[in-house]
């Protein structure tokens, strides 16, 4: 073995690296270079992290914290890691997953290679109809809990090469940079926001969890996508008792269940009558809850337990397509105004629309209307006209192009 390079990592590894980091996109971190500075010396730079990782002087930069809005309310912290340190915990990542991967559970879904958050919607969807009772788990700030003995002793047990272990016990406590500056270290979790954290955050829970219910109680059915997770159960008692459960086990795994979010559900649908203070929750942008539907066989009208576009997804939506301001762009046509959006709306509508696509269709009605504010703003001709004409313009073009905008499929009529 070569002395000075006593780790054997490919180049062929860290030039897939940097194409999956660059396709990942995302910002820059302490050092504030871009992945297009990172690239004017590409040669370079990818030598140097191959050369330090090979020879285990690699040490990983400090990460920049910046904090997002939680759905919930408050802030939540991003930890942005520098673009080679993302490179380097991809090359590691590269190397880790094949070894884990197939030992994750089958209802794990987050951050897996042929898995999905809609996937996992799809499977609770049938689920609810199955079982009377749900278990809303949320964890308190896990991300920020756990525990680097616990993640390093499930590292282990799937790992034996020298190097991966040495990279990401560093990586567990590099510090973290605030946004003033001030930097501070790090004894516990790892940053949601690296490329390695969510490969972590999966082998953690696996033991701490998916494991754990798959021996103690194996008939018991859930979904998990990273830290969001519904356990489904038969009665009020087997809920009861599984939240009792998943508290101590947590406990047990030096993580803390948030009392004030968790929750036991009662999936109300024609035929179950119990009352229940709790009958809807949300996981994945979805919230389920009781609404109306219509058998295949006769279209006859009954109620479900159905997943569908929550308020706070909405809500983000309607806020994102707010910040376009369309109606400001009015030296720009119809037509390059549903190029640029529509991308970002077949997203939505891809994701959101996979269930009861009707709600989403009310969270666009808004769109329609910054459009029509467009036209007025655009055709001079409308000032003198009824306010209704812009609107009755715009539907003219529906009707001749209903593929112009991708959410025009799922809205009824322009003015609603």
């Amino acid at each position: 073995m070569n002395q000075a390079k006593p780790y054997r990592i490919s180049k062929w590894d860290v030039w897939e690296a940097y194409k999956r980091v660059k396709a990942n996109k995302g910002s820059y971190g302490v050092d504030e270079v871009s992945i297009q500075e990172f690239e004017r010396k590409l040669k370079d730079n990818l030598y140097k992290i191959w050369n330090r990782m090979s020879s285990g002087s690699y040490f990983p930069p400090a990460v920049r914290q910046v904090e997002i809005p939680k759905k919930s309310g408050g802030k939540r912290p991003l930890g942005i890691p520098t673009v080679g340190d993302r490179i380097a915990q991809m090359v590691v990542k590269i190397n880790l997953e094949p070894k884990v991967e197939p030992h994750f559970h089958r209802d794990s879904y987050g951050y897996r290679p042929k898995k999905s958050a809609i996937e996992a919607v799809g499977v609770a969807r049938k689920r609810c109809w199955r079982y009377d009772w749900v278990v809303d788990v949320d964890i308190k700030g896990f991300f920020e809990n756990l525990d680097h003995e616990l993640l390093m002793k499930a590292v282990r047990k799937h790992t034996d090469s020298a190097w991966e272990i040495l990279y990401i016990e560093r990586w567990l406590v590099a510090p973290i940079e605030l946004e003033d500056g001030t930097r501070k270290s790090r004894e516990k979790g790892t940053p949601q926001g690296g490329v390695i954290s969510p490969l972590l955050a999966n082998l953690y829970l696996h033991y701490a969890l998916d494991k754990w219910i798959e021996r103690k109680y194996p008939a018991m059915l859930f979904e998990r996508y990273a830290d969001d997770i519904v356990i489904h159960c038969r009665s009020e008692e087997e809920a009861k008792a599984m939240e009792s459960a998943i508290r101590e086990r947590l406990r047990e795994c030096k993580l803390e269940l948030n009392s004030e979010k968790t929750k036991i559900v009662y999936c109300k649908v024609d035929g179950r009558r119990k009352e229940y203070p709790h009958t809807k929750f949300d996981f994945l942008g979805y919230t389920f809850r009781a609404r109306g539907a219509k058998s295949r066989a006769g279209g006859k009208t009954f109620i479900s337990f159905l997943p569908a576009v929550s308020n706070e997804a909405a809500t983000r939506i309607r806020h994102t397509m707010r910040k376009w301001q369309l109606h400001h762009r009015s030296e720009t046509t119809i037509e390059e105004i549903a190029r640029k959006i529509n991308p970002m709306l077949r997203g939505w509508i891809n994701y959101y629309g996979k269930y009861y696509r009707s709600q989403l269709g009310f969270t666009f009605y808004c769109l329609n209307a910054t459009l029509v504010r467009w036209a007025m703003r655009k055709y001079k001709r409308f000032v003198s006209k009824s306010k209704g004409a812009p609107a009755e313009w715009l539907e003219k073009i529906k009707q001749h192009q209903p593929r112009l905008f991708a959410h025009w499929s799922l809205a009824g009529q322009i003015n609603g």
